[in-house]
C-alpha cells in the first residue's frame, strides 16, 4: 500500500441473498490545510501524494504565483487528522496572499458587499495561443484508450479522478491522480511547472466533469485543448470562449462533441 491507498473489509452482497468478505483498497481522502507565508488559506479534501506538485500547481491556479520558483519552500507535516502544508513564497509575490484572502471574505450579509468577491471569482483569463497544429481527432481517442493503463489507484481503487498530459499524437506522457477533480489538475499543473514542461502541441485528458473551474486551470496553465469524459456545463463553455481554449467533451471510445466558438 502507498500513502494513496488503505485498505478495509467489506460483506460483499450477491443477488440470490448469499454474501461473503472481502478486502478491498481505498483511496486515501484527507484534509489537507494550506498555510502560505503563516497565513492558514485553504484546507482541501486531497489524497496525500504528489503535494509538492499539488502545492505548485494549487498555487498557481490561485494566482499566487507565476512560476514554479516562486514557491520558494514546501514543507508537508502528517497532523492527527490529515495534513499540513506550509508554503514560502517568494517576496515580491508575498502580498498577493493577503490580497487573496481580503477578497475571499467578506463581513457584511447586505447583499451588494458581495459583489467584489463576485468579480474576483470571475476575473479575466489569459488568452491562451493555439498550437501550430490543431490537436486531431485520432489523438483524442489514443489518449482515451491508453488512459486506463496509467490510472494505477483508479485502477485499483475506482474512486479517483486523473489527469493527464498527452502529446499531439495522443502518447500519454504524465498522470497525476487524486479524489478531487481539481486537484488532480493541479497536480499536474504543478508537476509540469516544476519540470519546466510546456504543453506545446499536446493536450489535457481529464476523467473529470468539465467544470468552469477546469477551464480555468487549463487557461492559467496556458493549456489550448482540453478534452473531458463528463459533459461540460454553461459556464465552463462561456469561458473557455473567452480564453481561447479548445474543450472537447463527453470523449469516448465511439464519439466525442467539441464546442464551437461563437465564430464556427
Amino acid at each position: 500500500m502507498t500513502a494513496a491507498q488503505r485498505s478495509a473489509s467489506f460483506r460483499r452482497l450477491l443477488p440470490d441473498g448469499r454474501f461473503d468478505t472481502i478486502e478491498r483498497p481505498l483511496a486515501v481522502e484527507m484534509p489537507v490545510a494550506v498555510e502560505i507565508d503563516g497565513i492558514g488559506y485553504a484546507v482541501m479534501m486531497a489524497t496525500p501524494d504528489a503535494l509538492e506538485d499539488f502545492a505548485t500547481g494549487f498555487c498557481l491556479a490561485e494566482r499566487l504565483i507565476d512560476r514554479a520558483d516562486h514557491l520558494l519552500d514546501i514543507d508537508a507535516y502528517q497532523a492527527e487528522r490529515g495534513m499540513l502544508l506550509r508554503l514560502a513564497l517568494a517576496p515580491e509575490v508575498r502580498g498577493r496572499v493577503l490580497e487573496r484572502v481580503r477578497h475571499r471574505v467578506s463581513e457584511s450579509s447586505c447583499g451588494l458587499c458581495g459583489i467584489e468577491n463576485l468579480e474576483q471569482a470571475l476575473r479575466p483569463l489569459p488568452i491562451v495561443a493555439p498550437p501550430l497544429r490543431p490537436v486531431a481527432h485520432d489523438a483524442v481517442f489514443r489518449a482515451l484508450d491508453l488512459l486506463r493503463g496509467h490510472q494505477p489507484l483508479g485502477r485499483e481503487t475506482g474512486a479517483v479522478h486523473a489527469a493527464a498530459l498527452c502529446d499531439a499524437d495522443g502518447t500519454i506522457r504524465l498522470v497525476r491522480e487524486d479524489i478531487g477533480r481539481h486537484n488532480a489538475f493541479d497536480k499536474l499543473a504543478g508537476a509540469m511547472a516544476r519540470a519546466g514542461e510546456g504543453w506545446g502541441d499536446g493536450f489535457a485528458l481529464t476523467t473529470a466533469r468539465l467544470s468552469y473551474e477546469l477551464v480555468e486551470k487549463a487557461a492559467l496553465s496556458l493549456c489550448h485543448t482540453l478534452v473531458a469524459i463528463s459533459a461540460p456545463t454553461s459556464l465552463a463553455v462561456e469561458r473557455a470562449a473567452e480564453a481561447g481554449v479548445r474543450i472537447i467533451a463527453l470523449a469516448r471510445p465511439d464519439a466525442a462533441l467539441e464546442a464551437l466558438s461563437p465564430s464556427d
